[in-house]
């Protein structure tokens, strides 16, 4: 099978031999080539600007801001990223404002990810969509008749609401939303959706409880 003849959409129905690129079918969910051209160029730029953005100082702030902009062109203001930041595209993710991460986030972004704004990230957090066949049989990769290898691949949407903290390692798998308020336990590995104002930890991820005034703390200038 070439390349072009991949391109159509294989559904029933009235779509049914519509031509639809690798980039359509990924961000709707659906199978594709991962070793698509326009991808490819997408993900090579996506990691010069991360090797870029990693390069430079935390003083470097002018430079961050510039490098964030062609990174993750939908963002709001006061995004602070420590670095190192792993995107595999980031014209798919949608930053909020006032967002945090510390060091080590990875974002891959083969479904659209969306951050909503005053959200807390610890070290180490992973925002993965991809998803992969489950049997080898569609898993595993193939050839082009040009000689090239792809595989087919597919994903789901991650929505992380506003007001949030995610802790050190956390890992967030694709097709999750967490809702506003909610905070996820270092360590957890969330694979299904998570209520607004839950406190949510395991693996896999599971809420414990409610949010409530009881956890008020008295802030500094209120005392």
């Amino acid at each position: 099978m070439d390349k072009d003849s991949k391109l159509t959409d294989s559904a029933g129905g009235a779509g049914k031999g519509t031509w639809r690129s690798q980039r359509e079918r990924m961000l709707a969910g659906e199978l594709y080539d991962a070793s698509d051209p326009e991808l490819g160029q997408l993900r090579v730029k996506a990691h010069e600007l991360c090797r870029l953005f990693n390069a430079s100082s935390e003083q470097e702030l002018d430079l961050r801001s510039r490098l964030l902009d062609d990174l993750v062109p939908e963002h709001g203001q006061d995004v602070d990223f420590m670095g190192p930041i792993y995107f595999d595209y980031g014209c798919f993710t949608k930053l909020g404002s006032r967002i945090f991460a510390n060091f080590n986030f990875t974002v891959l972004d083969t479904c659209p990810v969306q951050i909503g704004d005053d959200v807390m990230i610890g070290p180490n957090v992973t925002l993965a969509t991809p998803l992969h066949p489950m049997r080898w049989q569609e898993r595993n990769l193939r050839r082009h008749e040009d000689g090239s290898l792809y595989d087919y691949e597919l994903g789901a949407p991650i929505t992380i609401g506003s007001n949030c903290w995610l802790a050190s390692n956390v890992t967030v798998a694709g097709g999750v939303t967490i809702g506003d308020g909610a905070v996820i336990g270092a360590g957890s590995v969330v694979t299904h959706d998570i209520a607004p104002n839950s406190l949510a930890v395991g693996v896999p991820c599971r809420v414990i409880r409610t949010i409530t005034e009881a956890d008020r703390m008295e802030l500094p200038e209120e005392g």
